[in-house]
């Protein structure tokens, strides 16, 4: 895809701010890692993170209107970077009001209604920056994979129309998500899904994606912080299957961010460690807000 044509090396890794656009989310040390988390101090650090980023060469900037502030963080940002290029998501709606012990920290909901919301608040911040539209977590029950009307909005809504995935049955979505078309043209030209060492069942189906002309973007590489203690060598395993356009990083600190970076050149690789879906699946619904 035009989007990210000739990317290598490091700019074949993303930086996604869903650990620094909000002060709680599943990954774990994050009193470690971000002891102040006022708006200013996590808008101060989101900043840092982007900077380091985009001078290490890095393109791609990923959020969702679920991720708190990090819109909002991007966009302040945007201004200068006229070559990165902007990817954010709807179908979450941020309710934590800013609190790490909210007890619902988001809300999800497909309708029509709610892209509408969304699209325009997200486009209220980048304007035609937005080059990326993801749909937020479909799974396989979603309405988003049945909902003609919804199809034509998401098609004429401007930008690259994407989704991400999650859950058990990933693989499920995104082979249905391939096969929705608009007009007579397939309406999702990119997938977001978790692979890791420890959850590679979406493998095929990303495969499938890939050969189809489609993006792919690896999610949740180091399972929200499980593989952490080998964060390079299982970047560098997930760069190196042949059907990932973009890796995404989450660090929140610049010696992660750093670390993750260097999976670019690295001749390191892990094996595989994978878990029944569904068990990776239960353990990361039970990791907890902090």
């Amino acid at each position: 895809m035009e989007l990210f044509d000739g990317f290598s090396g490091v700019a074949r890794i993303g930086l996604g701010l869903a650990a620094v656009g909000r002060p709680g989310y599943i990954t774990l040390g994050r009193e470690r890692d971000l002891p102040l988390r006022t708006v200013e101090a996590m808008r101060e650090r989101a900043h840092q993170l982007l900077d380091q980023a985009y001078a290490a060469g890095v393109r791609y900037f990923d959020v969702a209107r679920s991720y708190g502030r990090a819109e909002e963080f991007l966009a302040g940002w945007l201004p200068g970077h006229d070559d990165a290029i902007v990817g954010s998501k709807w179908g979450y709606t941020y309710t934590a009001d800013w609190q790490v012990t909210a007890d619902v920290h988001e809300v999800k909901d497909h309708s029509v209604g709610t892209f509408e919301r969304q699209l325009a608040e997200t486009r209220a911040l980048f304007g035609d920056r937005l080059a990326l539209y993801q749909v937020h977590s479909v799974t396989p029950d979603s309405p988003v994979l049945t909902d003609r009307e919804l199809h034509r909005r998401l098609a004429g809504q401007g930008a690259v129309v994407g989704l991400s995935t999650s859950g058990p049955r990933q693989a499920d979505a995104i082979r249905a998500a391939c096969g929705i078309e608009v007009d007579g043209l397939p309406l999702f030209r990119s997938v977001q899904a978790t692979w890791n060492l420890l959850e590679p069942s979406a493998g095929p189906a990303l495969a499938e994606a890939h050969a189809s002309g489609r993006v792919v973007i690896v999610k949740e590489a180091l399972a929200n912080g499980r593989l952490a203690d080998r964060d390079e060598a299982a970047l560098a395993t997930a760069l190196r299957r042949p059907w990932a356009t973009i890796v995404l990083s989450g660090a929140a600190t610049g010696e992660q961010l750093a670390s993750n970076l260097r999976a670019a050149a690295s001749e390191r690789d892990s094996p595989l460690a994978a878990e029944p879906a569904q068990d990776y699946w239960t353990t990361r619904s039970r990791l907890p807000w902090t």
